[in-house]
């Protein structure tokens, strides 16, 4: 009687989870997209058809199937699924569940997968309380993360599994969910006799953004604002969808990967990709600001003096955002981010930069010459301080030629070489003007 009540709860429990719920594959034929890792001849595809699992992390965005397939792992060898979050678990719960492993590894013969969700949440001790269970081959662990595990996960743990790089769905991925849901009499909505208008399927997929649990989860709001038997239109998925963001990860790799965008998109004198990719980062709700902050990076790196007017712009469009805000301010950005993608472009100010910080936290911290130093008291005259110094505006031309400006010890250096484009083009020839001075002036000497 007792098994019969546990039964029924557990059939009322699981009607009342959630569409997305529901519908969570059982096998790896139901299993929608990833395809570049499943299908035959990839090597976790093949390590699952032979039941070899090994430990690994899964890396992707959310709602990709990161846990489905980690529950999938788990039934391919009649194996146990067990649950850590790394929101609410700690150390002691990662010994315990060890524990447990190792009870039912010898009492049942049966394996365990250890799947940890959001295991970059995970503090290096804690990380590393996985180490002896995965190497004597306790549990299979399985990883889950959305960061990027080469700067989330400690190196030994990293180095004792396999990463796997889920991507985002794809719209005939999305497209064949949501017909599977309609269809599907027992977990789906399929006793609803629903059909999705092209406008209403459309919009469904283009605010899932990718996510498998997003889109679901959307279309089980949007079906019950309609009798059975009816269809949704796009009007029910624009009610549901009102308040929805997309993907956009404030501070994960989603961010630096679409700001990288932006920048690459700049430096390769594209503006309509680098508006997209800006437009991307404010759709999805990131802070002006930070994007004008970059923009300004952007002009003194990848334009420079080839048209320091860029450096001007990319200024004058934080200013605006800073003082009027939005819509206003993300308007005078974009005119920044189109200039500077139009600009000629230059690194050779960011390239001596990086050069001469080199040299310098190289070699010793050498003295200033004596000439080149300031003498404004009689002791430091006396010291010879300011001495032989030639005073450039007194020169020829307002050139000192053969005078040395770096340190005794130190051979002159040319960290600075314009590239032939945009203003440094007559920079570039200035300074070869100059070089040409400076070697007439040494044999003269």
């Amino acid at each position: 009687m007792s098994d019969l009540f546990s039964a029924e709860v557990a059939a009322k429990a699981a009607s009342a989870a959630p569409l997305a719920a529901r519908m969570r594959p059982r096998n790896l034929a139901s299993y929608v997209g990833q395809d570049h890792l499943l299908e035959k001849g990839k090597p976790l595809g093949e390590a699952l058809r032979h039941g070899a699992l090994h430990s690994m992390i899964l890396w992707g965005p959310p709602g990709v199937g990161k846990t489905t397939l980690a529950r999938l792992f788990a039934d391919l060898v009649d194996g146990h699924f067990q649950a850590l979050s790394a929101v609410l678990a700690g150390v002691k719960d990662i010994r315990q569940a060890a524990e447990q492993a190792q009870q039912r590894l010898a009492m049942h013969g049966k394996k365990t997968v250890l799947f940890v969700d959001e295991v970059h949440r995970f503090n290096k001790s804690q990380q590393d309380a996985f180490l002896p269970y995965v190497e004597e081959g306790t549990v299979v662990f399985v990883g889950a993360t959305t960061e990027n595990p080469s700067f989330e996960v400690n190196n030994a743990l990293l180095s004792r599994c396999r990463v796997y790089v889920l991507k985002s769905l794809s719209q005939d991925h999305l497209n064949l969910l949501i017909d599977n849901a309609l269809r599907d009499d027992a977990a789906g909505l399929g006793q609803q006799q629903l059909t999705v208008s092209k406008a209403a399927r459309d919009s469904l997929i283009l605010c899932a953004d990718g996510d498998a649990r997003r889109l679901l989860n959307l279309l089980e709001l949007a079906a019950d604002m309609v009798s059975a038997g009816g269809q949704i239109n796009l009007e029910a998925v624009e009610q549901v969808a009102a308040h929805d963001v997309r993907r956009f990860d404030k501070g994960g790799d989603l961010f630096y990967e679409q700001i990288s965008a932006l920048h690459k998109s700049v430096r390769g004198s594209n503006p309509d990709g680098a508006l997209y990719w800006m437009a991307r980062m404010f759709d999805g709700g990131c802070d002006p600001v930070y994007v004008a902050r970059r923009v300004v990076r952007m002009a003194s790196e990848d334009i420079g003096n080839a048209d320091p007017r860029g450096l001007e712009l990319a200024l004058n469009a934080w200013d605006v955002q800073t003082r009027l805000g939005s819509p206003e301010g993300e308007l005078a950005i974009a005119q920044a981010v189109v200039y500077l993608a139009c600009a000629p472009k230059s690194n050779a100010v960011y390239t001596a930069y990086k050069a001469v910080m080199a040299d310098v936290k190289a070699q010793p911290s050498y003295d200033v010459p004596n000439h080149l130093r300031n003498a404004p008291t009689t002791l430091m005259k006396n010291l010879d301080m300011g001495k032989d110094y030639r005073y450039a505006h007194s020169e020829e031309g307002a050139y000192a030629a053969g005078e040395h400006y770096f340190p005794d010890e130190m051979p002159a250096r040319q960290y600075y070489q314009p590239v032939p484009r945009g203003l440094e083009i007559k920079i570039g020839e200035k300074l070869a003007h100059l070089a040409e001075l400076d070697a007439a002036a040494k044999q003269s000497e």
